[in-house]
């Protein structure tokens, strides 16, 4: 629910009562992720989505019913193997699990509070039970850093077992399902929770205020980046050039970066191509714990470039870490093109992804891992992913 944090404040100012229909878990080829939700509300409006299109007309209805019904919790299974689901359309070989959940916002205020949190790009985390005793089905607890969890699920420590899995979950910056066993002591059934997070935006420096910067920093925006442009040229760091951008900064690159707390799940693109600009910046990013660093450049460039930055002192382990010339070979040329060739790759870098065309691919989806380095020093954000390589042709150099 928390993806549509914005939207359910609303139903909750207008008293507005609502079903919530969220997956909470998948198997093969579905297209969306725990966490994704469909809620349909008294009035008949929709929001979200559940399945890209296959099954939520059917997810729908099955809304529909519980808002006219009594039932204020209940599970539902979509998948290949499932008739229903064929004849709606879920033929891309997965199975969906959801949990729905009929909310009345008079009787829900600590979710207003954690939906208000989530609104404002602030940490916190919903931890509910999915499968499990059906008097605890749809029960939540909420945590928020530094602050006493809210809710009960069912006893004292099944909720402390709830509050320390959540927290792991939201400092980790994921959204999942956890396990509490009957051998854990902590309940007479075995238990599924949904830990649904909400972290702060990571964070995308965009360094060098050219007309690629402008059309990175929509991409970015696009995936849900906080963007900041920063030049040394305050003629070219104008406000009206970068409309997506949330914040412009005039300053010397690695002047400004040296004195950001950034952590595991941001990115650097570094779009100068300027030497008195690059190598002291690309000193400085490269020895932070970032989740992406790239360069834009021509090879020969990169090649003089590569030569600068030993002389700065930088190792081959930490030259290893830099994607330049940046971006995914799309043979893009506009910046819009190169714009989304650098997005690419920073979504190829997170996954685990090879870039390579999906009718060739192996598998579609792509499980990302923590490296150990990163993990030491993770920021509440996204998954840093795999590093991979790759080329891109850009301007002469």
């Amino acid at each position: 629910m928390l993806e549509l944090a914005h939207e359910l404040l609303q139903r909750f100012k207008t008293g507005t009562a609502f079903v919530a229909a969220t997956v909470t878990h998948v198997n093969g080829s579905a297209p969306r992720q725990p966490g994704a939700s469909l809620v349909v509300d008294a009035d008949g409006a929709v929001l979200g989505n559940v399945s890209g299109g296959c099954v939520d007309s059917a997810v729908y209805q099955a809304c529909e019913e519980m808002l006219l019904g009594n039932d204020w919790a209940r599970t539902v299974t979509f998948g290949y193997s499932d008739r229903d689901a064929l004849d709606v359309g879920l033929t891309c070989g997965g199975t969906i699990e959801l949990i729905l959940h009929h909310l009345d916002p008079s009787l829900e205020p600590e979710l207003a509070r954690a939906l208000a949190d989530a609104a404002r790009d602030k940490p916190v985390a919903v931890a509910m039970v999915v499968r499990g005793p059906e008097r605890c089905l749809g029960r939540m607890i909420i945590v928020r850093p530094g602050q006493p969890s809210i809710g009960s699920l069912d006893n004292t420590h099944l909720d402390q077992a709830a509050v320390v899995q959540a927290i792991a979950m939201l400092h980790a910056g994921r959204t999942g399902t956890v396990e509490l066993g009957v051998a854990d002591g902590y309940c007479q059934e075995p238990m599924t929770l949904l830990v649904e997070s909400n972290t702060p935006a990571p964070r995308m420096l965009i360094f060098g205020a050219t007309d690629h910067a402008a059309a990175l920093a929509g991409a970015g925006k696009f995936l849900g980046y906080r963007v900041t442009i920063c030049d040394a040229r305050a003629t070219f760091a104008a406000a009206e050039r970068f409309p997506h951008a949330d914040e412009i900064v005039v300053d010397w690159p690695h002047r400004y970066l040296r004195v950001q707390n950034l952590g595991g799940s941001a990115v650097i693109c570094v779009l100068t191509h300027d030497p008195k600009f690059d190598v002291p910046l690309l000193t400085a990013a490269l020895r932070q714990p970032v989740a992406y660093v790239g360069a834009m450049g021509s090879r020969r460039t990169h090649e003089d470039r590569l030569v600068r930055l030993r002389e700065a002192g930088l190792t081959d382990h930490e030259l290893e870490r830099l994607h330049s010339p940046i971006g995914l070979d799309l043979g893009a040329r506009s910046p819009q093109e190169v714009a989304l060739s650098i997005a690419a790759e920073i979504v190829a870098h997170r996954y685990g992804g090879t870039g390579a065309p999906l009718r060739n691919a192996a598998a579609i989806h792509h499980e990302g891992f923590f490296p150990d380095a990163v993990l030491q020093g993770l920021d509440v954000g996204h998954d840093p992913g795999i590093s991979h390589t790759s080329s891109h042709s850009q301007e002469p150099g």
